[in-house]
């Protein structure tokens, strides 16, 4: 009778799977699901116990303590550690003052340079036009230099300041003997007209060893000085020609070596000659006793 009841409840039982079974046993079959619970959730798990770990402050500066220590080592290897200053381009004087303009303590490491910064500060002195900066062989940190190529000589007040092409500003100097070799203006605005200071010089080269300098003035024209006190009046418009006229009157009368004070060549249809103070006086006492009689 047992025997009979027992093989009833097997024939009863259904061999189907629950509905849950099935759902779970249908998702497993998901390639997605299965990444899932294989590796996501143990890496969610891995993660949540990082976090809980790192939210502690002593674990935490621990490992900030360390990953600092990694980074110094590295970054202090032989191979990246920079040793020497290498400059090129310049003369002497220039290359102690880029030296002086970059305060850098070496031995040092390559990931402690800023080469943008390094560029700025010899960038930001009057002699360097433009610089290139580079962290070459043997540890060497490289700077090459385009200087600023002085043209001129322009006396700013009480400054003596050295003048490239453009009218930028490449040093001063102490005094007009430690450049000889360069034009001197005066002025202001001068250094805004370089070209055309440089153009009347050229101008001038039959009388360059008297010429002392040039002047501008009103900022709007040019007066060429010289020795014994003389002076040529340029005018406002193509003051070229007015410098190659008079060329042509002294060389033909030997008119600047005459007690000439002022070439007044402002108007071009009408030079003017003025007369310096002793020749004026000489002129006055001849004309005087002409005038008693």
């Amino acid at each position: 009778m047992r025997s009979l009841t027992r093989r009833k409840a097997l024939a009863l039982r259904d061999p189907a799977p629950s509905k849950w079974k099935y759902r779970y046993q249908r998702m497993m079959l998901t390639p997605g699901m299965r990444t899932l619970f294989r590796v996501g959730l143990p890496l969610v798990l891995i993660a949540g116990l990082g976090v809980n770990w790192y939210s502690h402050d002593e674990n935490r500066d621990a490992t900030q303590a360390k990953l600092a220590e990694l980074k110094a080592q590295f970054q202090n290897r032989p191979e990246f550690m920079v040793n020497a200053l290498a400059i090129s381009g310049v003369d002497d004087p220039q290359l102690i003052e880029i030296q002086a303009a970059l305060p850098i303590e070496f031995p040092v490491s390559s990931f402690d340079l800023n080469l943008e910064g390094v560029r700025q500060h010899v960038e930001a002195l009057d002699s360097v036009k433009s610089a290139r900066v580079s962290v070459g062989e043997a540890g060497q940190l490289r700077v090459d230099v385009t200087p600023r190529v002085a043209v001129a000589l322009w006396r700013d007040h009480e400054t003596l300041r050295l003048l490239d092409q453009s009218g930028q500003v490449a040093g001063t100097i102490s005094a007009r003997a430690d450049r000889l070799d360069l034009p001197l203006i005066a002025g202001d605005s001068a250094q805004d007209h370089i070209p055309q200071a440089l153009a009347v010089f050229r101008a001038a080269g039959p009388i360059a060893p008297r010429v002392r300098g040039l002047v501008r003035m009103g900022e709007r024209r040019w007066d060429i000085v010289l020795d014994r006190d003389q002076r040529i009046l340029l005018p406002t418009e193509n003051p070229i020609a007015a410098v190659d006229r008079v060329i042509v009157l002294h060389q033909a009368q030997d008119m600047l070596d005459r007690d000439v004070a002022v070439v007044d060549m402002r108007n071009a249809n009408r030079p003017t000659l003025k007369m310096n103070k002793e020749a004026t006086d000489a002129l006055r006492r001849v004309s005087q006793p002409e005038a008693d009689n």
